[in-house]
């Protein structure tokens, strides 16, 4: 196994834990999954970056989209001496990963995987919403990577000092950073946050200038950037796809399409941490089951009223608790579903094998 190289993609001793446990088949190697392409993902072993197909056998025991490949997953894959492309035959367990519900079908969409550092970009001015930040905080906290919040365009904001102290308001212990691409304020303090070995995933809305950060950190165009609207001073979603791209540090980041709109899948405990302050004053209220409404010693009450605690981020705390709680309901059922249909989808195969064997 060619550590160094590997290590320079990212691997680290959670990997290497599972390969001790589990040897992988010979004729078969480890890479890291760069960019995913329909029915075909972008392998970097150390050596070459090289195309694989996923085989026969993996798609039959997938039980839903999260079980395929995404960007910055470790693949198995076999791959012969002259073959111009492999066959993905498996996937190491995800150290962490970015998902959220699919708009169509409801179902887990894994954005990101094997991340150490989220940034959550934001666009100085009509963008930088801080009920979505929190959303995506949410997401962050859950997914097992630490979070940043980088807010971009700096130079069109009269008061970016302001925006910053707002942000911070409602993140905690969060790094926050005011950046722009025009100036190149902010740049190389991002890129320190990005080490070598390590990855980090950019999300955030269309338009807040993703794909410009991307070419900023890396100090050339790797990815397209749309022109700016002059009324909105927005840019058009050009992100159609994800990546995986080395800076010249040595860490790497992905860049993700635009989310125009962010639906949390099972993120308790993520909504927990965002608002570790909020739930810090329900603790002082005098009954455990306490509403929140009339009942006496209520600290929540209390803190609306003295203006300790803001409406709005209550309001939203709430909000994303009726969503978590929801989730967590519904994932037990969309996994019964999925299972019932791999069974049937099985036992439709099943039969087919032996009409087929009938015929001979």
């Amino acid at each position: 196994m060619h550590s160094n190289q590997l290590g320079a993609l990212g691997w680290s001793a959670f990997q290497q834990k599972q390969l001790d446990q589990s040897p992988i088949d010979a004729g078969c190697r480890v890479g890291r999954i760069v960019e995913v392409q329909r029915d075909l993902v972008l392998v970097a072993d150390g050596h070459s970056d090289f195309w694989a197909a996923l085989a026969g056998r993996f798609r039959y025991d997938a039980m839903m989209s999260a079980d395929f490949p995404a960007v910055g997953d470790w693949a198995v894959v076999r791959r012969g001496p002259g073959d111009e492309r492999g066959v993905l035959t498996g996937l190491l367990e995800r150290k962490s990963k970015f998902a959220r519900k699919a708009p169509q079908t409801g179902f887990e969409q894994t954005a990101a995987a094997n991340v150490d550092l989220a940034l959550i970009v934001a666009a100085a001015g009509h963008d930088l919403n801080l009920r979505r930040i929190e959303r995506y905080l949410a997401m962050v906290w859950e997914s097992g990577a630490a979070p940043a919040i980088v807010i971009t365009k700096s130079d069109k904001s009269p008061d970016i000092d302001s925006a910053v102290a707002e942000v911070e308001s409602i993140s905690p212990g969060v790094r926050v950073l005011a950046t722009s691409a025009v100036s190149g304020d902010g740049i190389n303090a991002l890129r320190t946050l990005i080490r070598p070995g390590e990855t980090a995933v950019l999300l955030g809305s269309s338009g807040v200038g993703k794909s410009t950060l991307v070419n900023a950190l890396v100090g050339r165009e790797v990815q397209l950037v749309s022109q700016v609207s002059n009324h909105q001073d927005k840019g058009r979603h050009t992100t159609t796809s994800r990546k995986l791209i080395t800076l010249q540090d040595g860490g790497m980041i992905i860049d993700t399409p635009g989310m125009r709109e962010l639906q949390l899948l099972d993120v308790e405990d993520g909504v927990a941490q965002t608002f570790e302050d909020v739930e810090q004053i329900i603790a002082r209220c005098r009954f455990t089951d306490c509403q929140h409404r009339t009942e006496p010693g209520c600290a929540v009450r209390e803190a609306l009223q003295s203006g300790q605690l803001d409406a709005d981020r209550y309001a939203s705390y709430r909000k994303l608790q009726r969503e978590a709680a929801y989730e967590a309901r519904q994932s037990d059922a969309r996994l019964m579903r999925a299972e019932k249909e791999v069974w049937k989808k099985r036992s439709q195969q099943g039969l087919a094998n032996m009409r087929r064997k009938r015929l001979w």
